[in-house]
């Protein structure tokens, strides 16, 4: 009988080793998988390679994990917010690396691991330093960039409703990166606020495929302060 549920966050992330490459889902802080990433800085793994959107927001989720130091790169397009003061403060001390890249290059690279392409020519970011040592290429009069996919270990992706077999489904926004992260990985870990029964999803609306999925964690909604609940 196939059952990918895990008990908790801990035993979802326990073998996460030194040096992997981690996905975290996540647009800003809708969706992004904040009991993962706090789980993951527990379980103590270090010199990661994370793949996120931003580079942290506040003092919680990703940004608590580059904090405690166990981040050695990150790759994102968006590494500076007005509250992103950790990956500030290690970047201009020379204690994290930084790799930046366009959010549409990011979701293709990331969709394009997921799919098997082993990479893709794009006009963006040519003539820039971010198409610095990389092949470039005359296509149809206009020049392009050869860009390769992301893999990675893991994938840390946030859900709304999922079932044991690691059939998603996701609320609006939070939906964001997961579904191509979720197909990039090795190890995808799906945190969701709803297990229900094989059959209750409806196949159309399932996102995100069980065959994508290994790890799924029930998660509590928190609830903010206006009443409502975070996404």
């Amino acid at each position: 009988m196939i059952d990918k549920i895990v008990p908790d966050v801990h035993a979802a992330l326990r073998d996460v080793p030194d040096g992997a490459t981690v996905m975290i889902g996540g647009f800003g802080t809708a969706g992004l998988p904040n009991e993962l990433t706090e789980a993951l800085i527990e379980q103590g793994a270090r010199e990661l390679t994370i793949v996120n959107n931003n580079a942290g927001n506040g003092d919680t989720g990703l940004a608590a994990l580059l904090a405690a130091g166990r981040v050695r790169k990150i790759i994102c397009s968006f590494p500076r917010q007005a509250d992103s003061h950790h990956f500030d403060a290690l970047y201009r001390s020379g204690r994290i690396e930084l790799e930046l890249v366009p959010q549409g290059n990011l979701a293709e690279r990331i969709r394009a691991a997921g799919a098997g392409i082993g990479g893709f020519f794009t006009p963006t970011g040519y003539g820039t330093q971010l198409a610095a040592g990389k092949e470039t290429r005359e296509i149809d009069g206009r020049m392009y960039v050869l860009e390769s996919p992301i893999h990675a270990d893991y994938a840390l992706i946030k859900a709304e409703r999922g079932d044991r077999w690691g059939n998603l489904t996701y609320r609006m926004t939070a939906r964001n990166f997961g579904p191509v992260m979720a197909m990039a990985a090795k190890v995808t870990v799906a945190s969701v606020h709803e297990i229900v029964e094989l059959g209750a999803l409806d196949p159309e609306a399932v996102v995100t495929p069980g065959l994508f999925v290994q790890r799924v964690v029930k998660i509590a909604r928190v609830a903010t302060t206006g009443g409502g609940f975070k996404q």
